[in-house]
This record gives C-alpha cells, structure tokens and sequence, in this order.
C-alpha cells in the first residue's frame, strides 16, 4: 500500500495482516482486530464462540 504525501494514517495494511496471522497462530478461531484511527494502535479481540461481529457506522466497515 503506497502512501500520498500528507497522508496521517498511522497503520498499515499489512500491519494488520500480521495482527490476523498472529492471532490465528495463537489458536484463536473467534477474534475482531480493531484499529483505533488516531493513534494507529492494532488490538486483537477475543470473542465467546457463539459472538458475533455486528457492522457498526465505522467508515472503515465499508473499507475492509
């Protein structure tokens, strides 16, 4: 992912790919990995088995 110049992103695409490899090689199964837009910090979050992720207003929903 090429970045533009004046572009604030603090994360990278593949930074969150290695947060999804990561967790998957952790043995999680049912997991959300969240960004936080300002500050670029990448969390992985575990979730009972029968949770769902719901689609919320985050502009970044439509995105990924």
């Amino acid at each position: 992912m090429s970045r533009k110049v004046g572009d604030n992103c603090t994360f990278r695409q593949r930074d969150v790919k290695e947060a999804i490899k990561a967790a998957r090689a952790a043995g999680l199964e049912n997991f959300r990995v969240e960004v936080d837009q300002a500050t670029g910090r990448i969390s992985v979050v575990t979730m009972k088995p029968d949770e769902t992720v719901q689609k919320g207003d985050d502009e970044w929903d439509d995105d990924l």
